[in-house]
């Protein structure tokens, strides 16, 4: 990954804490990162660098930084995406989450990817009807009664804000709907198979003020069921769902504390001049 800086975010760059940041907040911890580096180039550099954070059950975290600063890359770690590129691998450090090294040899990935849904920045319905959709993730799990199928279709797009709105076209083709409904819709795939953990990369960049709305209120109803992480470019995102805030910067953990303390009282003064605007 190649990371442009001009003069000014250079300068700011050199203002990274010397001593790793150590990232712990209150409540019960759902995801525990441990001294995480990532590279994408099998170990030459690391496009993520000794990070160290615990992620509360229950609760919404936000990524935040400036593009190419590694919070995608952290965030597709948890479920191990980053598996899907050959010559990527942790370079160090562990991820447990409820507990369990997700890196143990006998941890089946697609058992974890149960557990630790996304939510893509691009809305990506299958080209499938609206209930098709829905039922594809516990039809793979072997469900196959058309009742027990039926309740969980509709527990899921009630859970997404949805049903009122698709509850009388659910054959319709999920290409039908809204671009902020298709992004509700791929919500419900994802809590369709009752996972712990939302990972949620931009979910809102490729949508309209309305529909951000939507979705924002959305999330912020489901961290009372899922503890949710969100990777966004909005500061103002962040500071209205999110209940702690991580700040990346160049593969770092900067900061890492609640949202209205990282806000309105950063510990450091790179943390301040991202947040003020002065680069990013």
């Amino acid at each position: 990954m190649v990371i442009e800086m001009n003069q000014e975010t250079a300068t700011l760059g050199k203002e990274t804490p010397d001593e790793p940041v150590i990232g712990r907040i209150k409540g019960k911890t759902m995801i525990e990162c441990n001294d995480v580096s990532f590279s994408y180039d099998n170990g030459k550099t690391n496009t993520l660098d000794h990070i160290s954070l615990d992620i509360p059950e229950k609760q919404v975290t936000a990524f935040i930084g400036p593009s190419g600063c590694g919070k995608s890359t952290f965030l597709r770690c948890f479920n191990r995406m980053n598996d899907l590129i050959d010559s990527a691998r942790i370079t160090s450090g562990s991820i447990n989450i409820m507990g369990q090294d997700i890196h143990a040899p006998e941890v089946d990935v697609i058992e974890l990817r149960k557990q630790v849904g996304m939510v893509f920045q691009k809305y990506n319905p299958f080209p499938k009807s609206i209930y098709e959709n829905v039922s594809y993730g516990p039809r793979i799990q072997g469900v196959r009664d058309k009742k027990e199928l039926d309740a969980i279709v509709e527990r899921s797009l009630k859970g997404a804000a949805l049903w009122d709105e698709v509850k009388d076209r659910l054959n319709s083709s999920a290409f039908g709907l809204s671009g902020g409904q298709q992004q509700r819709l791929c919500i419900a795939r994802a809590i369709a198979v009752q996972p712990h953990v939302i990972l949620m990369d931009e979910p809102c960049s490729a949508l309209d003020p309305i529909a951000t709305a939507k979705v924002e209120e959305l999330i912020m109803e489901l961290r009372e069921k899922y503890t949710i992480v969100i990777v966004t470019h909005s500061m103002q995102q962040a500071s209205r769902i999110s209940d702690n805030t991580a700040f990346f910067y160049l593969g770092k953990l900067i900061e890492y504390d609640t949202t209205k303390t990282l806000f309105s009282t950063p510990s450091q003064k790179q943390t301040e001049d991202y947040i003020s605007g002065r680069f990013g």
